[in-house]
This record gives structure tokens, sequence and C-alpha cells, in this order.
């Protein structure tokens, strides 16, 4: 990754905060700058992450604060949303292969944000509900591969009961998905990671939102 291409930067001298933040930021591969509170901050640099008690010296137009309450992908999120020039979204997809276990894939404006695999389906529906706002965007959709049937109706029940009802929902074909399945035979979440960046991309089929009664 070529330096002036990594457009967020990691300021700060406290352990735990650094930690935290390394950890996600490589979770997601998202390339970074580290430095040190005081020290200059290059111009191809758009963004600055650093601690409450040391923003008074990082010098630069946009800086996010991070506390030890704080969920770091709260502030990594933030930190994309800066870094790419925008505070919202236009179109945030979530891509879901369900089964045995969940991959779950949250992209926007076409770039994967974050991919993680859940276990059961009320972590799946949490980490949905979680991802969704958490990134706001003027037009959110879940999209729900059909390869198993049995668990994506019930994760189709639960989401239509969970969600907002601006967010679209749809049964995507699972076809051609899991042709990453010889090279992660023994890495099972990874291969449901990868179906679900596909699921997100694909069209589907719109399914029609539940009618709450008052």
């Amino acid at each position: 990754m070529k330096a002036n291409k990594v457009k967020i930067a990691l300021a700060t001298v406290s352990g735990k905060a650094y930690y935290k933040l390394v950890k996600e930021l490589e979770q997601r591969k998202i390339p970074f700058l580290s430095l040190i509170p005081r020290e200059h901050v290059p111009l191809n640099i758009k963004v600055v992450i650093t601690t409450k008690g040391e923003q008074h010296l990082v010098k630069h137009p946009n800086i996010l604060i991070f506390e030890d309450e704080m969920a770091p992908t709260t502030v990594v999120d933030e930190a994309i949303r800066v870094a790419q020039g925008k505070r919202d979204y236009d179109r945030v997809i979530i891509g879901i292969d369900p089964g045995k276990t969940f991959g779950v894939a949250i992209t926007a404006d076409g770039k994967v944000l974050e991919t993680v695999t859940c276990l059961s389906l009320e972590e799946t529906v949490n980490t949905v509900l979680e991802s969704l706002s958490r990134t706001p965007a003027a037009v959110n959709m879940v999209k729900i591969g059909n390869g198993v049937p049995i668990y994506a109706e019930k994760l189709v029940h639960l989401l239509d009961m969970s969600l907002p009802k601006r967010v679209v929902i749809e049964i995507v074909s699972e076809a051609g998905t899991s042709h990453f399945m010889r090279e992660t035979i023994h890495r099972r979440g990874s291969r449901d990671m990868m179906s679900a960046i596909k699921i997100a991309e694909r069209n589907g089929q719109v399914l029609p939102r539940r009618k709450r009664t008052q």
C-alpha cells in the first residue's frame, strides 16, 4: 500500500486504545498510519483517531475521539466515512449467508466495510440492527441467501419483526456463491463471509414487509 493512499491515522500513546483500534483496523484490512500525538500529520491523511486526553496535541481538521467505553467498530466506521469524504452513505447493503453459522457482510456504496461470522439467529439479527444503526444511509437493504431455506425463512421472519419498515429485505439466489468452498473447506467462517459478500452484490426478490397491528 502506497503511503499516499493511506487516509486514516491513529495518534495515541495509550496502549489500551491503540490495541483495540489496531485490532479493529487490521481485522478489516484497513491501511492506517501510526503517529505520536504531537507528530506532524501528512497531507494525505483525511481523518485522525485519538483519545480525549490527547486530542489537544493533534493538529488536524478531522479528529475522531475514541474513549474506553466505546466499541472500536463505531469510531472506525466513522473514520471510513470521513476518509471517503461523506458523513452518510447513499446505500448500505448487508448480505447474509444463513446456515449452521451465518456469514454477514456489511457493504456501503459498493465497498465492503466489515465481514463477521455469527453463531445463531439472534446474534445475526443483533449484528444487522447494530450495523444499520451505526452506518447511516439514504437506503438500507438486507439480502438473505436462499441456500438453506429453513434458516433463511426463520431469519426473514425475525428481521421483518425487528427492522424498521423502510429497510428493504430481499431473498437472493445462492447459486455460484460457494465457489470458494474448495479453497476454504477447513475455514467455514471464511467461506460463509465470502458468500455473504456475493449475496450483497446480487439482485434478489424483494419481500413484502409485515403489517404491524397496533
